[in-house]
């Protein structure tokens, strides 16, 4: 914290003419944060959290930022980006087709900010809380027309020669259930596999891949909501990235480190989900922040988003103008956790009760208590748990990474409207994303971007030139 306030204390002495004064500099320690699915909607329901809900007076740490930005994300195949062509556009500067990593519109290979700078000398460690072959930390080192050939994926993620790749998982370790060759392969490129912070932190390879234990699903590592015990924290793997990097390369290193999770809340259209990621997402960028204010004359940090999910608003039809970030304090669990819950209960021997289910709701969410519920409303919420636990009639909704029992569609939907988030879709957007930055060459960055011209400022504040 002391770090911190020195931070502002520089910020506010200086000024944003000093930023751009340091252009003569080159960046040696670069961070580049993507929040998957964080738009502008987000950061602002958190912002409005964290001052409403929590009372803290601090805006978050992307906001005091000195250089702040909106990004344009349209794939060169739709105006509504997917993950993988916006991965393609922040990592390598070239628009391609929604479904294709690393590969331009015609399918040739496209080099990464990570690549050439990894080839100038730099460290490079990809981390992100969501799978390691996913869409946007794929963009960083993989080469296939879809991003679903994860075991291609997984291949290349061992030859790229980068320091460090973290993640839930590898998905091209099993096929129909059953193992492949992969973690032998990774093995045999020289890479060691990696399942704790504290492995990496003993270990004397350069070469790690990262794939923590305590991930509870292959497609992420679990919400910060849900406080999985010894999950890692997108601060923890920041925290390991500068350890490692610093240990093997201390000259200089180039990281990137997604939120990944808040993108996965947000095609679930789970308000306090997304805002305790993007929260959390914030304390890692506060772990940056520290390392700047020790380095502040070689460090760059650049923080945005590959593309906006949900289309959530602060206000919405329900409450006027108004919202009440302060109804998600209570909530206690995500809405993945929520209905394998719901579908453990629909599953038992024993025919739940309202009762005993309006307990829970209080307990987990606090309806009935802070948050009001009223004698209609909970009429509703019976109803639906009638038809969906003592009649069977369970219409699941489906999203890209979850398939939701009824019950908690129903109670998200409600407590949205209550604390005034309001979403427009369950997939993506083609809204602006924001883009903070601070440090060396974070002047660059000024004024509107589209997302094919943020790596090449990154390798120009590096004094990279690509031929």
């Amino acid at each position: 914290m002391k770090a911190l306030k020195s931070l502002r204390k520089i910020v506010s002495a200086i000024g944003l003419l000093s930023f751009i004064s340091l252009q003569a500099e080159e960046a040696k320690y670069i961070f580049y944060f993507i929040g998957d699915g964080m738009g502008s909607g987000q950061v602002i329901m958190t912002e409005t959290y964290k001052h409403k809900a929590l009372g803290e007076s601090e805006s978050l740490h992307m906001l005091q930022m000195p250089v702040h930005s909106f990004v344009t994300t349209y794939s060169a195949s739709s105006p509504v980006t997917d993950s993988a062509a916006a991965g393609t556009a922040l990592s390598t500067g070239s628009k391609t087709k929604n479904g294709m990593l690393g590969m331009d519109a015609d399918t040739v290979a496209v080099t990464s900010v990570a690549k050439y700078l990894h080839d100038n000398g730099y460290g490079v460690a990809i981390m992100t809380n969501v799978a390691a072959d996913d869409a946007t930390p794929g963009a960083f080192y993989a080469h296939v027309a879809n991003r679903g050939e994860s075991y291609k994926i997984g291949r290349q993620a061992a030859e790229s020669g980068y320091e460090l790749i973290a993640g839930s998982s590898l998905r091209g370790m099993k096929k129909g259930g059953k193992s492949t060759d992969l973690a032998e392969y990774i093995e045999s490129q020289g890479v060691q596999i990696a399942t704790t912070a504290e492995e990496v932190a003993e270990s004397d390879n350069r070469r790690i891949i990262l794939l923590p234990k305590t991930s509870i699903w292959e497609s992420n590592m679990g919400f910060n909501i849900d406080e999985i015990e010894g999950a890692m924290s997108v601060s923890d793997l920041t925290t390991t990235a500068i350890n490692h990097l610093m240990r093997h390369t201390p000259e200089k290193f180039f990281m990137m480190v997604e939120g990944g999770n808040i993108d996965h809340a947000g095609h679930g259209n789970d308000g306090g989900t997304v805002v305790k990621e993007v929260y959390a997402f914030d304390k890692a960028i506060g772990k940056a922040l520290e390392f700047y204010a020790a380095h502040p004359d070689e460090t760059l940090i650049v923080v945005t988003a590959d593309h906006e999910t949900g289309g959530l608003s602060v206000g919405n039809q329900y409450v006027g103008y108004n919202a009440y970030p302060e109804y998600f304090v209570p909530q206690s669990m995500s809405k993945d956790i929520f209905s394998h819950y719901c579908d453990k209960l629909a599953k038992g021997t024993e025919k739940p009760k309202w009762e005993d289910m309006k307990q829970y709701l209080t307990d987990n969410f606090g309806f009935f208590t802070t948050v009001p519920v009223s004698e209609k409303e909970e009429e509703y919420l019976q109803a639906a748990f009638t038809s969906i636990f003592l009649k069977g009639e369970d219409n699941r909704q489906t999203t890209l990474y979850s398939n939701f029992n009824s019950f908690p569609v129903e109670v998200f939907k409600m407590l949205n409207n209550k604390a005034g988030a309001g979403w427009t879709t369950g997939g993506h957007s083609g809204n602006f994303v924001p883009l903070f930055a601070i440090g060396v060459g974070s002047e660059l960055f000024m004024g509107q971007n589209d997302n094919t011209q943020v790596p090449g400022k990154i390798l120009k504040a590096a004094g990279v030139e690509v031929k």
